[in-house]
């Protein structure tokens, strides 16, 4: 299995979204992220996702992470907004100076699209040529701004995260769970789109297990088990559970797929998608 999605922060190193006092205020670094493995099952490998550190150090960071530890990190996702600040031809020299170790993709997260930096959006195209996954957290219409992308460069692998920010199934509004619904019918039209099966302990929290596995059963028969990967977002589930907690709510849901189905939502999608080694 590949986790999709985690995470590595040391809020003294910026990180300003991780106020003193929260249950995240701490550092995690390789070695935290190797011991959150224990009770996981078989793990191949895992896809670091920046975490809004600010400064385009992140993104180097994970790249020497990835360098020094590939048997941890299958591959990384920086952080599409610090790019934006210098325009194009900077961002174009980094991925092409990188090689086989620039980044597997780039995350846009905000709102919504609209409230995500224009200079970031620009740089898109970038990614749509040199064949990088776009990466979308956004807390409105996310799977329907991943279908109009999608429209817009169909050459373009979009990913978005945690079933594109699925209302919790206990306290959600009708109307935007409705709205939810509709939009993961209008990503499913657009075969260039994924999904990650995860932030379900965080998202979903309060709501029983067997009520979640149905949330993912109906987003994988919707877009497909070609189209649906998982990810724990450590260390954000930690307040909720461990890593293993995290991925195994995830897995219930995928009980009903032939083996080789699931072998390609928890490890052959990935591969494809981020264009993994492992």
């Amino acid at each position: 299995m590949i986790d999709c999605h985690a995470h590595l922060w040391d809020p003294d190193r910026g990180f300003g979204w991780i106020r003193p006092g929260s249950p995240h205020h701490q550092a995690y670094d390789e070695a935290d992220l190797a011991r959150s493995g224990d009770g996981v099952g078989e793990l191949s490998g895992t896809v670091l996702v920046e975490a809004s550190r600010g400064d385009t150090g992140e993104t180097a960071a994970l790249r020497e992470l990835r360098l020094r530890r590939p048997d941890l990190v299958a591959g990384y996702v920086g952080n599409l907004h610090v790019h934006g600040e210098d325009g194009p031809e900077p961002f174009e020299e980094l991925l092409r100076d990188g090689g086989d170790t620039r980044p597997n993709g780039m995350r846009l997260g905000g709102a919504s699209l609209p409230d995500t930096p224009a200079s970031a959006r620009a740089l898109v195209p970038v990614l749509d040529a040199a064949g990088l996954v776009l990466e979308l957290n956004l807390h409105h219409r996310a799977l329907a701004s991943a279908a109009d992308l999608a429209d817009r460069h169909p050459g373009l692998t979009l990913v978005v995260d945690h079933l594109g920010n699925a209302p919790n199934l206990a306290t959600g509004d009708p109307e935007n769970t409705a709205q939810w619904h509709r939009d993961l019918d209008r990503a499913a039209a657009a075969p260039n789109v994924l999904v990650k099966i995860s932030g379900l302990l965080t998202q979903q929290h309060g709501v029983a297990p067997a009520r979640v596995a149905g949330l993912v059963r109906h987003v994988v028969d919707v877009l497909g088990p070609d189209r649906c990967l998982v990810g724990s977002d450590w260390p954000i589930c930690l307040p909720s559970g461990t890593r293993a907690d995290s991925l195994a709510l995830s897995r219930n849901g995928l009980d009903r797929l032939t083996p080789e189905q699931r072998e390609r939502v928890l490890h052959g999608n990935a591969v494809r998608a981020y264009r993994l080694r492992c």
